[in-house]
């Protein structure tokens, strides 16, 4: 994985772990698919929360060069998805989490969540 994607991704973690978004998991894809190389997943508590992740994530994340190409499902916030290129940040509300199952979907992808907190700790 380069350097300045890990370098975004930690940056996206801290602005979810300052947000309180739980039951944090980054999946590296890029083997299974050409959409992304990590899928970065996230639960929140309420729709007003899933935005102010949402909002805390873009803050932190222009403030060092880096857009979303995309972002959907902000005004229902119950799934906000942020398309940033190389990775894509899914904060979900906890019941759409588990409906829609992206943990066990992608599950064989190997996870890299502790080597990005390792850097925060």
């Amino acid at each position: 994985m380069q350097a300045d994607l890990v370098a975004r991704l930690r940056l996206a973690v801290a602005a979810l772990e300052e947000k309180k978004g739980y039951h944090l998991l980054a999946l590296d894809v890029s083997e299974r698919t050409s959409i992304a190389e990590v899928f970065l997943i996230c639960s929140v508590g309420s729709q007003r929360q899933a935005q102010a992740v949402a909002d805390e994530v873009d803050r932190m994340l222009v403030a060092h060069g880096a857009r979303p190409l995309a972002v959907e499902g902000y005004s229902q916030a119950g799934w906000i998805l942020m398309d940033f290129g190389d990775f894509v940040l899914h904060i979900f509300l906890e019941e759409r989490r588990e409906y829609y199952a992206l943990d066990l979907l992608w599950g064989d992808a190997p996870q890299v969540t502790g080597m990005l907190r390792e850097a925060l700790t």
